[in-house]
């Protein structure tokens, strides 16, 4: 697209002028339409109201996100903890909840032009790239669930990032993988290029796109072009983790030209920024599609500074270089998988992300254990205060049920394309009496601590890999269409490498770094050529009844390992005790892995946690109170007056916030 008519067209939006005329099928530029390459036209927008893709002002007025007017959304602010006030927001066509404003405009905008749920994620993604890297990248990995409301069907798209073909066990922690003498990679694992995975994410939407999009693919980058090219107010999660990383992105000459200034000082909260390397892959992706990174120009600079062997720093600091190729990129593949679904209560159905994400199974597994208590009796008190303070009983049952979830999901799950699950795979681990003996396990006064993993007669290790920093988006359009989508950088920065705009994500350290657990069993979640590795994300689709018929709810968080609890904590709290979609977003994390620790969110200091932590401990419980920064993005599908609306929360833990049609 013309950059000088992309450049009107994301103006005119960002000041409300587009504001809509209706729909015409005559000229709505749908896919069939032969206007390739030409600017997008006022007679795209089908929704008229001047409050779509807005935030109203306290006074009533409509606010633009991205226009620097009082009460802009996004206007930076320092990284905080916790933002009190968010209230549920309503729409009766379509809503974006994403965890940074100008990403969920972008969405919005592409929803109000008659674009597709796919469609909208496609131009967020493209933003949170830009806006957001500490947690996203186009050159990271995603997962999506989709529905498609015609069809009422759920699809599992599998965009994880792969290791190397040449890549072994040992591809972690040797320089040399076929020498047991070999010291380990340098500066360390994460900093060197043995962290960066082959990309998935863009391949992920575009494929999603081709199957399900309502526009042109190239008009889905628009806004993020603009934004990279004429410049955006830096956020203060973006500002705090240029300044905490700032000892690794000075081993990157492209990384110091983008988020600092010449004399090494770090850009601040607020200040303008563009990255004009960012938009030109962005204009290579739009016109070439995802392909674009997967062969040519970029696709061998990402192998080049995968490849990088001393940092761009003074020093020349050694670097372990990765051992990815332009084969391993260009023989990429999106998966689509059959979704992990399981009833619940027998009042609703609920779908997740199967492997190679562990979250899917060890959510529905909690949530299969939970049957066996009345969740309802022991609801949060004060639930209209920032979602209220939870009863204990209510933590400690959820928490033990993880614990168990927790222990199947160390020892069982990993790439099943690698490593298959125990004796009849997803049936055998979501068997309702398997569950039914699980929950037995549990005593209502005392935590277990610890728990075994189920046995299944295998002989697998068992693997605690820890995983960080990743972004959710959950957008419904006017069609009915649904996604849930959850996209990684893996750890704040990635791997710190960075490339034509965009950060090398280090996902490959979320494999096991040691092959073997400390009785000698090889681990499922070991490092294979080709392999995928194991992912926590759990974007989750919630039906009424016992099939996918009628959509009720959509959710999912960042959060590396403690997803599986963000994602509980927020089903729980709407399926069971009645929390509106904002109450369950904003109500306090809690949960546990199968260790000793409890944790309690301590993100919202307005809470008095003194009962609760007490309580929890008096059964036996090892609390840990400490911030916890989720970025649940929660829709709801609900009835006001007799009609149906959509109900969006956005988590105050982070910057996002939720737009739709209609007074927000």
């Amino acid at each position: 697209m013309n950059k000088r008519y992309t450049f009107l067209f994301s103006s005119l939006l960002a000041v409300g002028l587009l504001q809509g005329c209706g729909s015409d099928s005559s000229s709505d530029q749908s896919k069939d339409d032969s206007n390739i390459g030409q600017p997008p036209q006022s007679h795209l927008i089908v929704d008229n109201d001047p409050t779509s893709c807005s935030k109203l002002a306290q006074d009533g007025s409509s606010v633009v996100v991205g226009s620097n007017q009082n009460g802009d959304p996004s206007a930076p602010e320092a990284a905080s903890g916790y933002k009190l006030g968010h209230t549920v927001k309503y729409a009766d066509k379509y809503m974006v909840v994403a965890n940074t404003p100008l990403a969920v405009k972008a969405g919005c905008d592409i929803l109000k032009a008659g674009g597709s749920a796919v469609d909208a994620a496609v131009a967020v993604q493209a933003v949170l790239g830009l806006v957001e890297p500490q947690s996203s990248t186009i050159a990271g990995s995603g997962f999506m669930m989709y529905y498609d409301a015609k069809t009422k069907t759920v699809t599992a798209y599998d965009g994880r990032e792969t290791a190397p073909a040449a890549a072994n066990e040992y591809y972690l922690i040797r320089q040399n993988i076929d020498d047991p003498n070999s010291p380990a990679p340098v500066p360390s694992a994460r900093r060197s290029g043995r962290s960066i995975g082959v990309p998935g994410v863009m391949r992920l939407l575009e494929q999603a796109q081709q199957e399900h999009g309502k526009l042109k693919w190239n008009q889905l980058f628009d806004e993020a072009i603009h934004l990279a090219d004429h410049g955006f107010r830096i956020p203060g999660r973006l500002a705090s983790a240029i300044e905490s990383n700032a000892s690794n992105l000075a081993l990157d000459a492209n990384a110091m030209k983008t988020y600092f200034y010449p004399d090494g000082t770090p850009r601040k909260v607020g200040e303008s920024m563009t990255n004009q390397d960012y938009a030109k892959t962005l204009e290579a992706l739009a016109k070439q599609g995802a392909g674009a990174m997967y062969s040519g120009p970029i696709a061998r600079n990402i192998v080049e500074k995968a490849g990088q062997m001393v940092g761009d720093d003074p020093a020349r600091t050694p670097m372990t270089p990765s051992l990815m190729t332009l084969q391993d990129l260009s023989d990429y593949q999106v998966k689509k998988r059959n979704p992990v679904c399981t009833t619940y209560r027998d009042r609703y159905y609920i779908c997740t992300m199967p492997p190679p994400s562990s979250g899917g199974i060890a959510v529905a597994q909690t949530l299969g254990i939970l049957e066996s208590f009345d969740m309802a009796q022991y609801p949060p008190k004060n639930p209209e205060n920032e979602g209220g303070v939870p009863d204990v009983m209510g933590v400690h049952l959820v928490s033990e049920a993880e614990r168990l979830a927790y222990a199947d999901r160390d020892k069982y799950v990993a790439d099943t394309d690698f490593v298959p699950l125990p004796a009849r795979g997803i049936a055998s681990l979501l068997d309702k009496n398997y569950l039914k003996q699980r929950a037995a396990l549990i005593n209502p006064n005392q935590s277990m601590g610890g728990a075994q993993a189920g046995d299944f007669n295998s002989a697998l290790g068992v693997d605690n890999t820890v995983e960080h920093g990743t972004t959710q988006f959950t957008i419904v359009d006017a069609y009915g269409n649904v996604v849930s989508m959850t996209s990684t950088v893996e750890s704040s920065m990635g791997s710190f490498h960075m490339v034509d705009g965009f950060l090398l994500s280090n996902q490959l350290t979320d494999f096991s770094a040691n092959p073997y657990d400390s009785t000698g069993a090889l681990v499922a979640n070991r490092v294979e050529g080709g392999k995928r590795p194991r992912s926590t994300m759990a974007p989750t689709l919630v039906f009424k009844g016992t099939s996918p018929d009628e959509f009720y709810m959509a959710t999912g968080s960042p959060g590396g390992g403690t997803i599986i609890q963000y994602v509980v904590k927020t089903l729980v709290a709407a399926l069971d005790w009645n929390l509106n979609a904002q109450q369950a977003t904003s109500l306090l994390n809690f949960g546990a892995t199968n260790s000793p620790n409890t944790n309690i969110d301590s993100s919202n200091d307005q809470l008095s946690l003194i009962e609760l932590i007490e309580g929890l401990k008096a059964k036996g419980h090892s609390v840990a109170n400490t911030a916890q920064t989720s970025g649940i993005s929660t829709i709801m599908k609900v009835k006001i007056d007799k009609q149906s609306k959509y109900a969006g929360g956005a988590d105050p833990r982070r910057e996002g916030i939720v737009l739709g049609n209609g007074a927000l």
